[in-house]
């Protein structure tokens, strides 16, 4: 099938490369976020909490994640990092102890990470601009915030003729939000009750004297 291979979940993989480098929370951010949307069953406690920082950089001291560029806040983290972390996340999942990844990580190139975890994830794995990324704290911020608001505002501005989807957001007596599923603000923005208590607000400056 023509364009087909953009959906091979190697190909799909290789799109996080041009996020990268990241910071440390960032690339927490990413990486639990593939985690989430990952339709992999984890049989590992372990594996079932996302990386969080403490987690990465305890990674780094016993050599399972290569040291960042960097020190302190200005450390930062390349797609190789990605990768490791991902990887080591997978094999959690599969019951892997960590003595048994650290002999992986030795073994293993970074091509050989790659395909492995991409044939891991399979066709769960999600496009950069799918992920299930939601509220101020789960949008990476710099340059990977930067591209995923672009490519979701690229996306809301395209012309869909086709069927869509509609979120209905009761927001108070007789005032309902419909948002295109699609729209950033139901992909990655807040919660719905954030959504309407901020239309609320709205409305109580337009029309103050009327009961919400």
């Amino acid at each position: 099938m023509t364009g087909a291979p953009q959906h091979e979940p190697l190909h799909v993989l290789r799109e996080y490369r041009s996020l990268a480098p990241w910071n440390l929370r960032d690339l927490a951010v990413l990486v639990g976020a593939v985690l989430d949307a990952s339709a992999v069953t984890p049989i590992n406690a372990a594996a079932r909490a996302q990386p969080s920082e403490r987690t990465i950089r305890f990674y780094v001291t016993k050599g399972l994640v290569s040291p960042p560029e960097g020190r302190g806040t200005a450390a930062t983290y390349s797609y190789r990092h990605f990768l490791q972390l991902l990887w080591i996340k997978l094999r959690q999942m599969e019951g892997a102890t960590l003595s048994a990844i650290t002999k992986d990580m030795q073994e293993q190139t970074g091509d050989v990470l790659e395909r492995r975890a991409a044939q891991t994830l399979g066709a769960s794995l999600p496009l950069p601009d799918r992920l299930p990324l939601r509220g101020a704290q789960g949008m990476p911020r710099g340059r990977s915030g930067r591209a995923l608001t672009a490519w979701l505002a690229r996306d809301a501005a395209k012309d869909n003729s086709g069927p869509t989807t509609w979120r209905r957001i009761p927001v108070a007596h007789g005032v309902e939000l419909h948002v295109d599923a699609n729209h950033p603000l139901a992909r990655v923005g807040p919660e719905e009750a954030g959504v309407a208590e901020v239309v609320r607000q709205a409305l109580a400056k337009l029309l103050p004297h009327v009961p919400s």
